[in-house]
């Protein structure tokens, strides 16, 4: 009867036990009821001075809102958090029942959903309260910035004034993280979601529970620290992209810039697209004072994180030099000898089209043909503009009419193809250098898997744009045999363009068997004398990862298998312009390659010109072949360096080449090259033999065939 008491409302006051029990009740109450506050105080009391410490986690505090209070206990992060609040709820509930044994053991291991009232689902066991909240809260809740909002079946919405007791339903609903809003179907909670993000308004109201401390990253690449986000390698999810792949990109741009600072000083240098801030960095750090750098992004979180990161490598943050030079008195001591990086927020065409610069990077995600012609606008004479295109897709001739859409180039895709997405860049760049009466030289270009890096040296004058025009052409190319040449130079149509190939596939075969690709660039890839001081740079600033790289483009350049490097530090002002950097050719071991990179007043576009006509008598062949693409099927190919070595003795210029490990750039037809193949080709069954047994029935064979 005392239980059934305890749920009767009180009798009337003609005894004095009743009073004294509901007396006793208040005051257990009151207690609870103290120290549950004092548990929200000391709560909110941490919420506020991680708050203080975290001032970078604002999306889930709007400090405007003054209606602040604690999130509802159906938005939580994780199932667990769930089970946690069936934990609490059972633990007030035996304590509260604790004054009755009957309730204590009847209700002993159960436990009740805390978004469920009693009248829906009755306490139970814990491992079917964990089926029902994963089944019917957890998997139909909405999600929002690592909250889910889960479905609640609480009597929370507000009860119409004309519907009686018994005619109340208990609706599913769900509670708004961000506006306090109940909305009973998921549908609809998504789509309020949504526009509560189109607004901009994505700071929520409530006091949400301690977030996890800082979620920034700091990564370290050459001697440069950054701080970027979890998500920093994911370009759609983040405003401050970071790909780690990219380091021997970053590091070809800090050599080539510090061939340049060597040329002039100051050098005004801009990173058109910061990002993190990365590039910049390294180019304060590397070159210190001799660079006036300029980072730029239009993201205003990418401007800021730019900024921090500034201030975690120690260098000053400038908004304007001239306004810097204007107040230098108000610098402080320990200021005087930071770098200073000045940090800009504009559209990367507008800042090109405003101010000049003598180095200019580019490196937007993507193709970057929508930026060329602002960045030869105002690009100073014998500056150097780099451009980085990660359009892969497209280059790679995977997506083949993107590149006639953005380059205007008809590609295929072929052995060469990598070449092939560097020459369709390079005649981009001097199509756009043209259009603003400049011509280029090729420095470098390079082509790896994850990017297409192109360094052009810019020369003023129609007389250099009229020449840099004239190196773009279209190549023939058979599809029967891969053999490929440009086309001449000549507006006379001529009445069988197969001729112009070296093989005869067009007069065995039925049908069109070649096709027209380009127009691309067809002068050199590679200035030697460039790369030798790019060479010297990487050694001198510690930067292993790339010097393997640059050698490999020394011997592309100068097409040769000799390795024979000598790096000398400079003694003398008089030094040359490859800083001491020497390779050995094939024809003299006496002659070394000169750059003429310094900047005269009178003879700009003389010396440039004489430098092209100079260095054209050297280039490079165009193209290269792979070995494993001409092997003979049945026949043991020889190692790659003793092909080489094969085709050289010869007589035939060779090298290997950065754009395919099993590639050889040579200046032999198709034909001898095979011939060269098959001659120092073992077949399969014999191949214990040695070779030189081979050589005289191989010839035999090959010359009967001929």
């Amino acid at each position: 009867m005392a239980a059934e008491g305890a749920l009767l409302p009180p009798p009337p006051a003609k005894e004095g036990e009743p009073e004294a029990l509901n007396s006793i009740e208040m005051e257990s109450l009151r207690a609870d009821v103290e120290i549950s506050e004092e548990e929200v105080k000391g709560k909110n009391e941490e919420t506020e001075q991680e708050s203080i410490k975290e001032p970078n986690n604002s999306n889930l505090l709007d400090a405007s809102s003054d209606s602040q209070r604690e999130k509802h206990i159906s938005i939580q992060r994780t199932l667990a958090d769930l089970e946690k609040l069936a934990d609490l709820q059972e633990g007030c509930l035996i304590s509260a029942a604790s004054q009755n044994a009957d309730h204590s053991v009847a209700g002993a291991g159960k436990k009740s959903c805390p978004l469920c009232p009693e009248e829906k689902f009755k306490a139970c066991y814990s491992h079917k309260l964990h089926r029902h909240l994963q089944n019917l809260h957890w998997k139909v809740s909405v999600e929002f910035e690592g909250y889910r909002m889960c479905i609640c079946h609480l009597p929370c919405r507000p009860v119409k004034p004309n519907v009686a007791a018994d005619q109340i339903k208990m609706e599913a609903h769900y509670h708004c993280i961000i506006c306090s809003a109940t909305i009973t179907r998921r549908t609809d909670m998504i789509g309020h979601i949504k526009r509560h993000v189109n607004k901009g308004e994505t700071e929520s109201r409530f006091m949400p529970a301690p977030a996890p401390k800082s979620t920034y990253e700091i990564l370290k690449e050459a001697d440069t620290d950054v701080q970027v986000l979890p998500n920093y390698s994911t370009p759609q999810k983040t405003d401050s992209y970071f790909n780690p792949k990219m380091k021997l990109n970053r590091q070809l741009v800090v050599c080539a810039l510090a061939v340049l600072a060597e040329e002039r000083k100051p050098l005004e240098c801009l990173d058109a697209f910061g990002a993190t801030g990365i590039m910049g960095l390294q180019w304060a750090k590397h070159l210190g004072n001799s660079v006036k750098v300029t980072i730029n992004d239009y993201n205003e979180n990418s401007v800021r994180m730019i900024q921090e990161n500034c201030h975690l490598n120690k260098m000053k943050v400038v908004m304007n030099f001239k306004e810097e030079e204007d107040c230098d008195e108000t610098i402080e001591e320990g200021e005087e000898n930071l770098p200073a990086i000045e940090v800009t927020k504009m559209d990367a065409n507008v800042i090109m089209h405003l101010r000049a610069f003598d180095f200019i990077h580019l490196d937007p995600f993507g193709s970057s043909v929508n930026y060329l012609d602002a960045a030869f606008r105002n690009v100073r004479n014998l500056g150097i503009v780099s451009v980085t295109s990660t359009d892969i897709s497209s280059l790679y001739s995977k997506a083949q009419h993107v590149a006639q859409r953005h380059y205007g180039c008809n590609i295929v895709r072929t052995e060469y193809f990598k070449e092939l997405a560097a020459r369709m860049v390079v005649a981009a760049v001097a199509r756009a250098a043209a259009r603003c009466n400049k011509g280029i030289e090729v420095l470098l270009a390079v082509a790896l898997e994850h990017f297409v890096l192109v360094e052009v040296r810019v020369l003023r004058g129609p007389s250099p744009a009229d020449d840099t025009v004239k190196k773009i052409r279209y190549l023939l190319h058979c599809q029967w045999c891969e053999e490929r040449v440009f086309k001449k130079d000549g507006n006379m149509i001529e009445e069988n363009p197969y001729r112009q190939l070296p093989c005869d596939c067009h007069s065995r075969m039925t049908g069109k068997t070649a096709v027209e690709l380009g127009p691309l660039w067809s002068g050199s890839l590679f200035n030697t004398g460039f790369l030798r001081r790019m060479l010297f740079e990487a050694v001198q600033y510690g930067l292993e990862d790339i010097q393997t790289l640059l050698k490999t483009l020394i011997c592309e350049a100068e097409c040769t298998i000799l390795k024979q490097f000598s790096i000398h530090g400079p003694t003398s002002q008089n030094k040359q312009e490859e800083c001491g950097v020497f390779i050995k050719t094939p024809d003299t071991a006496a002659d070394y390659y000169v750059v003429h990179g310094k900047r005269k007043n009178n003879e700009n576009s003389q010396n440039g010109t004489k430098r092209q006509k100079s260095e054209s008598n050297a280039e490079h062949p165009a193209f290269y072949y792979n070995i494993h693409r001409h092997s003979i099927k049945g026949m043991n190919m020889p190692k790659l360096n003793k092909f080489l070595h094969y085709l050289s003795q010869a007589g035939y210029r060779v090298s290997r080449t950065h754009f395919d490990p099993m590639g050889v750039r040579t200046n032999a037809p198709l034909a001898q090259f095979k011939s060269i193949l098959v001659k120092y080709s073992t077949p399969t069954y014999m191949g214990a033999q040695s070779e030189g047994s081979l050589q005289a029935s191989d010839e035999s064979q090959i010359y009967n065939i001929s």
